[in-house]
């Protein structure tokens, strides 16, 4: 399943420092506009701590956890949506995206020049949205009259001219279709850009990381989604160490985990996304799929053939295999149970298909 979140912003604002963080490359981090103009793509791992446990018990030779990619997209400046820059190229890259992360500059760097001149997150922010809702009311006013018209003879489209005429309304507030509590599943053939989830990076500097009263006021303008922290240099330095001396840093400045890992959770989180885990002496392995997802969906993900061909599931919780320490152990106390078809995957489900092709 691959699944990739755009990272946009204005230009200088540590977007492609946090790319180079999160897939270790090092992209173009020049200090102009337009420096990234082919998008970017990384794969990166989500932490996994379970996997490592999974291992010990089935003596795995690799670990190889779910993946998000990340699509570093040049900076979006004002006129976008008109073509301004490189606007329409920029909006075509988002458009191919499953979630957007706006990041959002908060540091002070008189070597890195802001676009606008002033650092003002809350305007920022404003921009971005005003270019993306301004790029989805072309797209609804390109394809209204065409909707309208197919509604008069087939009636089956009048709820989804109901909806575009109540998502215009909305973006023309300047606020993004996402907050807009309206059905969006009716607005998916249009492949808006702001009915896609979206995630909020604040790229702060690292004396500002616990700085509670910042945090809590650019949380505030987020709202209900989820704020995430980070100092994009310092992901940067982090990606660089080992496992110790990365802990190391991470303790001097306060901080539990790399941002970068909070990042790929909440992507995560924010996609719908969970996963199951299969093991054996080559790999211990997370699986990503859908909440919700069944155990042929599942099956799926590996192979269309375990899904075509499924029986059944072998399942054991993961809390429940490292309690018991071994399967032959799950097994004894009846931990170990067979699924079958209409089974809901649980998120940690350690899972072996039976299957015949």
């Amino acid at each position: 399943m691959s699944l990739s979140i755009g990272i946009v912003g204005l230009p200088n604002v540590g977007k492609s420092t946090l790319f180079n963080a999160l897939t270790k490359n090092n992209v173009l981090a020049a200090n102009y506009p337009f420096a990234t103009i082919e998008p970017n793509v990384g794969v990166v791992g989500v932490p996994d701590e379970r996997l490592a446990k999974l291992a010990e018990i089935f003596g795995s030779e690799k670990l190889l956890p779910a993946a998000l990619s990340f699509v570093d997209i040049a900076g979006i400046v004002k006129g976008a949506s008109e073509g301004a820059g490189l606007g329409n190229k920029f909006l075509a890259n988002i458009r191919e995206t499953d979630a957007i992360c706006q990041v959002i500059r908060v540091f002070n760097d008189g070597d890195v020049v802001h676009v606008d001149g002033r650092i003002d997150p809350g305007s920022d922010m404003e921009t971005i949205n005003t270019e993306l809702a301004l790029a989805d009311l072309q797209t609804i006013e390109k394809a209204l009259p065409r909707l309208e018209k197919e509604a008069r003879t087939n009636k089956e489209v009048a709820p989804v001219v109901e909806a575009v005429k109540k998502a215009e309304a909305h973006l023309q507030s300047g606020k993004p279709l996402s907050s807009s509590g309206l059905d969006l599943e009716l607005l998916r053939e249009l492949h808006l850009l702001t009915a896609k989830p979206f995630l909020y990076v604040f790229n702060v500097d690292a004396a500002e990381l616990n700085d509670g009263d910042l945090r809590k006021k650019l949380a505030d303008l987020v709202a209900p989604a989820e704020a995430i922290f980070l100092d994009a240099k310092t992901e940067a330095e982090l990606a660089e160490l080992s496992d110790e001396d990365a802990l190391e840093l991470l303790q001097s400045i306060g901080m539990k985990e790399p941002g970068l890992a909070t990042l790929a959770r909440v992507g995560f989180s924010v996609l719908g996304l969970q996963t199951y885990l299969t093991a054996g002496p080559k790999e211990a392995r997370a699986w990503t799929i859908h909440k919700g997802d069944t155990a042929p969906m599942a099956a799926g993900v590996i192979h269309t053939d375990f899904q075509k061909g499924f029986i059944k599931a072998e399942i054991v919780s993961f809390d429940d295999l490292i309690a018991a320490g071994t399967m032959a152990e799950a097994k004894a106390k009846g931990k170990v149970r067979m699924e079958g078809k209409d089974y809901v995957m649980a998120d940690g489900d350690v899972v072996e298909f039976r299957f015949n092709v």
